[in-house]
């Protein structure tokens, strides 16, 4: 019963109100799009040949998982948000690595306009060529009904509309709605998946294609990474900070003692979905190659989902990216330098310069432990589901990519539904959720 006041609190607050029906109707049009087929494709084949096991059914059914299923039926939205995650990556390291675009970026709004600008471009570039490469994909495969320029032609202007029309479905999620728009689009397609992955276990079971002990380890192994996912995610390191008196006047201020949070995970699930959008790169390059020189079908088979040069791969993007993101989104000498401006310091550490060492400090070591967490977290089920389910349907509720996400997103929305809730005088979503006073109304 408190969970539900909780929930019906939600809808007492106008503006939180508007922004989750928005963000609801958004992904409604999204997942509408995803029942749109794209002509010429033999679906059925298609499906016959989406299997995780090696070749290009391997490529298909990892990109399947964060086009939420798009792909497997060859949709308009087949391409998802990736595109636009890609070059949103390659604009972040360019406008570390050319001067004219830093100074771009430092212009305030102006400059991230025109930043995200050039990434829409480059997300229509990106969007093109894998259209090109899925289109020769498919032909290579005997899945195009008519082959020929026509078709080429047809396919890749389709894939490219679609992924257009889904960035910007993601932008007005960001603008307009709640939660990040390519994160929540992502998180929109995995959890479409999960009523027919628990359907496929069902029927395993039932058909004995899968021990019921099996089926409960899973479950109870789902369960067990979902709950290590929060109870990290929530995990902080607290810096104490204590304000120094001035009067001014015949007034008093500071003196109060605060703190400064530094979560274990500071980047959240980003690093994951960056990681893996980098990790499409060479896994579709590779898978591309191997149609016709023998030398990269060993490189395509070793990049398959589950493989071993995958994990590895996997797992040192998630790390790199961990620390990148984090570098960021967080500047140690600017929070250093507005302390000091406020009067403030940290106990035992001199203000300004020192102080954003102990910062740098603080953030190095607490964002190696987030970053290995999400690193394994992101393996571990995999490695599970090769030990569990060596022939068995691959199940992408266990796959430890996509439960990190879905996860992490929803810590995310919650703790920003939290927010409303608490700024509109009530006590949260998380907690009790009663109303304080009525002036939330």
């Amino acid at each position: 019963m408190v969970l539900l006041g909780n929930f019906i609190n939600i809808f007492y607050v106008p503006e939180l109100r508007k922004k989750l029906l928005f963000t609801l109707g958004i992904l409604i049009i999204y997942r509408i799009g995803n029942h749109i087929p794209v002509v010429g494709i033999d679906i059925d084949k298609l499906h016959q040949m989406l299997t995780p096991t090696a070749g290009i059914g391997s490529l298909f059914a990892y990109l399947d998982l964060f086009s939420g299923g798009n792909l497997r039926n060859c949709t308009l939205f087949a391409l998802g948000i990736m595109p636009y995650i890609t070059s949103s990556i390659m604009m972040q390291m360019l406008t570390m690595s050319i001067p004219s675009l830093e100074l771009l970026a430092k212009e305030g709004e102006y400059g991230r306009k025109i930043i995200n600008q050039y990434t829409r471009y480059l997300a229509f570039g990106v969007s093109i060529l894998q259209g090109i490469g899925i289109a020769m994909l498919v032909e290579k495969a005997g899945l195009v009904m008519t082959p020929g320029f026509a078709f080429r032609f047809v396919f890749v202007l389709s894939l490219t509309v679609g992924s257009m029309f889904v960035m910007w479905l993601s932008e007005q999620i960001s603008l307009f709605g709640i939660g990040n728009g390519s994160s929540m689009i992502i998180f929109a397609g995995i959890v479409a998946r999960f009523p027919q992955d628990i359907f496929t276990t069902i029927a395993a079971v039932s058909e004995q294609y899968m021990n019921p002990i099996i089926a409960l380890i899973l479950l109870v192994l789902v369960i067990a990474i979902t709950a290590c996912i929060v109870f990290l995610e929530k995990g902080e390191r607290k810096i104490p900070v204590q304000y120094a008196r001035r009067v001014v006047g015949q007034r008093v201020f500071g003196g109060q003692s605060t703190y400064i949070p530094f979560k274990i995970n500071t980047a959240g699930v980003m690093p994951v979905i960056f990681a893996n959008a980098v990790l499409n790169i060479p896994l579709f390059a590779s898978t591309i190659l191997a149609t016709r020189f023998d030398f990269f079908k060993v490189i395509a088979e070793s990049l398959r989902m589950g493989g071993i040069l995958n994990s590895v791969l996997d797992f040192v993007l998630i790390i790199f990216f961990s620390f990148f993101y984090t570098a960021m989104v967080f500047n140690p000498e600017e929070l250093a330098d507005n302390i000091k401006k406020s009067g403030g310091f940290i106990p035992g550490i001199r203000p300004g310069r020192k102080t954003a060492d102990f910062f740098n400090f603080i953030l190095t070591r607490i964002g190696l432990v987030g970053a290995v967490y999400l690193a394994l977290l992101a393996l571990s089920p995999n490695i599970a589901h090769a030990i569990l389910l060596p022939s068995g349907p691959y199940l992408s509720i266990l796959g430890g990519t996509g439960l990190l996400i879905v996860v992490g997103v929803a810590l995310e929305i919650a703790a920003q539904i939290e927010a409303y809730l608490i700024e509109h005088r009530y006590e949260g979503f998380l907690t009790s959720g009663r109303m304080k006073g009525r002036g939330g109304r």
